[in-house]
C-alpha cells in the first residue's frame, strides 16, 4: 500500500511540473514531405547502414592486397639474450683434442637490425590487388543498388499512408452526406412526408459511414508508424504526410529509348559486370603463379657481446622466386573459368531481366492511366446519381432507399480512383527503379 501511495504521489507531481500535461496542449504534428521521408530513409535506414559497412569492409581488404603487392615491408629488432650451454649435450667433448669444461657461460648476446622487403616484380599479387579493385566497385555498385531498394520501400510506405490519408477524406464526406440525408429524413418524417423506415435506413448509413471513417483513421495511424520505423524516427512522434494523394500523368514512353539508359544506369547490372572483371583480374592473377618473382631484400644492424663492443652488419640480397611445377594451379583455373561463365550467363538473363521490367513499367502505367480516367469517370457519375437521388427524396418523389444505394455506389467509385491512382504512383515507382532513376523520386 505504501509502494503504491508512493507511485500516486510521483505521477501527481509529473503531471503538476510538466508544461505539456498541465496545459493539455499536444505537440504540433511534423509534416513530413516524400522528399523529406526519402532523405531520413538514405541517412538512418539499419539497411543502407550495413550494405556501406560491407563497402567499408571491402575497401580494406583492397588496401591490404594492395600494401603487399606494392608496398616494402619494414622490421625492426631488439634482443638480448644470456645464455648457458652444455658442451657434453652437444656431443663436443668427444670430439675436442683438448679437455673441454661440461658447462660454458653464461655469455651475453645483443642485437639490435632492421630489415626492409620490397616485391620489384610480382604479378600474382598485382593481379588478386587488381581483382579487389574490382570487387570493391561491385560493392559499392551492390550499396548503390540497397540505396534504391531503401528509398522504394520507403516511398511505397508513403504512399499507402497517402491512400488511406485519401480514404479518411472520402469517407469524412460520406459521413457529412449522411448527416445532412439524416437530417432531412427526420424532418421530413416531422413534417409528415417520410415514413420512420427512412428515418432509420438514413441512420443505419450513417453508422455505417462513421464506422468506415473510424476504420479509416486507424488505418492511416497505423500506416504512419510502420513509416517512422523504416525511416528510424521515434514511432511515438507526432507524424502527419505533407503530401496528398495526386494523380500526375506521365508523357507517352517508347521501351526501345529507355532500355539502352537503363543497361547503362543499373547497379545490379553494372555490379556483375564489375564482377565479371573481377573474375577476368583472377584469371590472369592464376596464369601469373608462373611468372617469376623478384624482390630485393637488405638489412642492418648492430651486433655484440655488451653494449660497448656493437659491430655493424648488413646484408642486402636479390632474389627470384618462380614456380616449376604446383598441381593446384590447372583446378584453381577451372573453378576461375566457371565461374567467368556463371558470371556470363546471370548478365544476359538481367538484360533481359531489365527489358522486361522497363516494358512492364509502362504497361502498368498506361493501364493504370486508362484506369485513373475510367474511375473519375465513374466517382463523377456516382456523384451526380447521389444529387439527383437527394433530389427525388427531397421532393417526394421516392423514399430515400435510391439514396442510400446512391451512397453506396459513390463509396464504391471513390475507393476505385483510389486505387488507379495508388496503382499508377505505383506504377511510376517501378519505371523509377527499372531505369535506375530512384533517387528522382520526391524530387
Amino acid at each position: 500500500m505504501k509502494r503504491k501511495f508512493r507511485i500516486i504521489v510521483m505521477l501527481s507531481l509529473a503531471s503538476l511540473t510538466s508544461p505539456n500535461i498541465s496545459s493539455g496542449q499536444q505537440p504540433s504534428p511534423y509534416r513530413l514531405t516524400l522528399r523529406e521521408a526519402v532523405q531520413q530513409a538514405l541517412e538512418h535506414n539499419v539497411n543502407v547502414l550495413v550494405a556501406y559497412t560491407q563497402v567499408e569492409e571491402g575497401e580494406g581488404t583492397s588496401r591490404r592486397l594492395k600494401s603487399l603487392a606494392l608496398f616494402p615491408h619494414v622490421q625492426g629488432q631488439i634482443y638480448s639474450s644470456l645464455q648457458r650451454l652444455s658442451i657434453d649435450e652437444f656431443g663436443l667433448t668427444g670430439l675436442a683434442t683438448v679437455a673441454l669444461p661440461e658447462v660454458t657461460g653464461p655469455y651475453s648476446n645483443y642485437d639490435v637490425h632492421f630489415a626492409a622487403e620490397q616485391n620489384i616484380i610480382d604479378l600474382h599479387s598485382y593481379r588478386e590487388w587488381k581483382a579487389s579493385q574490382r570487387a570493391v566497385e561491385a560493392g559499392k555498385l551492390d550499396y548503390e543498388g540497397e540505396v534504391d531498394l531503401v528509398i522504394l520501400a520507403a516511398a511505397d510506405l508513403y504512399l499507402k499512408g497517402q491512400s488511406t490519408a485519401a480514404r479518411i477524406d472520402a469517407a469524412q464526406s460520406r459521413v457529412t452526406d449522411s448527416s445532412t440525408l439524416f437530417k432531412l429524413a427526420k424532418d421530413k418524417h416531422d413534417a409528415g412526408t417520410a415514413t420512420g423506415v427512412d428515418v432509420l435506413r438514413a441512420q443505419v448509413q450513417l453508422a455505417n459511414d462513421k464506422q468506415a471513417l473510424l476504420v479509416a483513421q486507424n488505418q492511416y495511424k497505423q500506416s504512419l508508424l510502420a513509416l517512422a520505423r523504416y525511416l528510424g524516427m521515434n514511432p511515438g512522434a507526432p507524424l502527419e504526410l505533407a503530401d496528398p494523394l495526386r494523380y500526375r500523368p506521365l508523357p507517352e514512353l517508347q521501351p526501345e529509348s529507355l532500355v539502352p539508359a537503363a543497361l547503362l544506369a543499373r547497379p545490379d547490372y553494372l555490379a556483375l559486370a564489375s564482377q565479371r572483371q573481377a573474375v577476368v583480374d583472377q584469371q590472369r592473377a592464376n596464369r601469373a603463379r608462373y611468372y617469376p618473382k623478384f624482390s630485393i631484400f637488405g638489412g642492418y644492424g648492430e651486433l655484440g657481446r655488451n653494449f660497448g663492443g656493437f659491430n655493424s652488419v648488413g646484408i642486402i640480397q636479390g632474389q627470384i622466386d618462380f614456380t616449376l611445377f604446383e598441381r593446384d594451379v590447372s583446378g584453381e583455373a577451372q573453378e576461375i573459368a566457371s565461374r567467368l561463365k556463371r558470371v556470363d550467363y546471370q548478365i544476359a538473363d538481367l538484360r533481359r531481366g531489365i527489358e522486361e521490367d522497363v516494358r512492364e513499367a509502362l504497361l502498368n502505367i498506361q493501364s493504370a492511366a486508362e484506369q485513373v480516367a475510367v474511375a473519375k469517370e465513374g466517382q463523377d457519375l456516382a456523384q451526380r446519381e447521389l444529387e439527383l437521388a437527394q433530389d427525388r427524396f427531397q421532393s417526394g418523389t421516392t423514399n430515400n432507399v435510391e439514396v442510400i444505394t446512391a451512397q453506396d455506389q459513390l463509396a464504391r467509385a471513390q475507393e476505385n480512383y483510389i486505387l488507379a491512382v495508388s496503382s499508377h504512383t505505383d506504377a511510376t515507382f517501378g519505371l523509377a527503379a527499372a531505369l535506375a532513376d530512384v533517387k528522382s523520386i520526391g524530387q
